[in-house]
C-alpha cells in the first residue's frame, strides 16, 4: 500500500500535466524548444508513473483494468471482473 503523500503527488502531477497539455502540443507542433523548456518539468506525461487505482502500487500494474496484478488476482477470484475466471493460480 503506497503511502497517501504518494498517492497525492500522484494525483497532483496528473493535474499539472492536463493543465499544460494543450500548451505543450502548440509549442511542439510550432517547434519552439525554448518555450517548451521554460515549462515545469513535471508538466511532461512522460514523467507520470501507473499505479494502482486501489492500492497505489507502482509495480505490477495493468493498463487495460487500471489495478495491479495481486488486486486483479483478488478480484477474479472474488468474481468482480467479467469474463475472468479463476483457473488455477
Amino acid at each position: 500500500m503506497a503511502k497517501e503523500s504518494v498517492k497525492a503527488k500522484d494525483v497532483k502531477k496528473k493535474k499539472l500535466v492536463a493543465r499544460y497539455a494543450a500548451k505543450r502540443a502548440a509549442l511542439k507542433a510550432a517547434g519552439d524548444y525554448v518555450g517548451l523548456q521554460k515549462l515545469p518539468r513535471s508538466s511532461s506525461p512522460v514523467r507520470l508513473h501507473n499505479r494502482c487505482m486501489i492500492t497505489g502500487r507502482p509495480r505490477g500494474y495493468s493498463r487495460q483494468f487500471g489495478v495491479s496484478r495481486l488486486v486483479f488476482r483478488e478480484m477474479a477470484l472474488y468474481g468482480k471482473i467479467p469474463g475472468v475466471t479463476k483457473a488455477s493460480w
